[in-house]
């Protein structure tokens, strides 16, 4: 990759704008020269070169909120990078999630996937007082038959034909979904590939 890069336009270093690989949200735009780029790509963790203290530093070395690069493409003119990271925190050194003000972690088109990594956080770690652990810990015949009570009732409110009753069953029969998903250690990504398979 490093080959096909243009890192004369700017004196060896060539801009990385790197987003969350979960809601494609922007979290913040560094710089890199080969050897940033290379250890980048050696350790799947975003490394720039810093233009102050002329070094290279791993993002999160300090927070230790690091970058886990997910997958890394270049523009058309193959002067700047853009990297989909997996962030293990907030980003910006102020303790924002993003260095770009206003942006935040929570976008609707996403919700569902930031949900589901919710889910299987209550699978790992069990909280009290939770709904979700009160499931994992009822157990597999549980969780499915919950999903099948809530598949009847979304059935029953679309012949009802009562849109805000529509709106509540199917977003309990999504929840359980997810849940029983959890439960079958499948992830969602899994199922959203599968669909775009299907579509094409």
């Amino acid at each position: 990759m490093t080959d096909k890069l243009n890192f004369g336009k700017m004196n060896g270093l060539i801009p990385a704008i790197v987003i969350d690989n979960k809601n494609e949200q922007l979290l913040m735009l560094g710089f890199m020269n080969k050897e940033a780029l290379q250890k980048t790509l050696e350790t799947n963790l975003v490394t720039f070169f810093s233009r102050t203290r002329n070094e290279l530093w791993v993002k999160g070395r300090t927070s230790k909120n690091y970058l886990h690069v997910v997958e890394i493409s270049s523009d058309c003119d193959h002067d700047t990078i853009l990297i989909r990271a997996t962030p293990d925190g907030n980003v910006c050194h102020t303790g924002a999630y993003s260095c770009f003000e206003g942006i935040k972690n929570i976008s609707t088109k996403n919700f569902v996937l930031q949900l589901y990594d919710l889910i299987k956080d209550r699978k790992k770690n069990r909280p009290e007082n939770s709904y979700t652990t009160k499931l994992f810990n009822e157990g597999e015949n549980r969780i499915i038959q919950k999903f099948g009570e809530e598949a009847v009732e979304t059935i029953i409110a679309a012949k009802n034909g009562n849109r805000k009753e529509i709106i509540d069953e199917t977003s309990d029969l999504i929840y359980h979904m997810l849940v029983m998903l959890a439960e079958k250690e499948i992830e969602l990504d899994d199922v959203i590939n599968n669909l775009k398979k299907r579509h094409k």
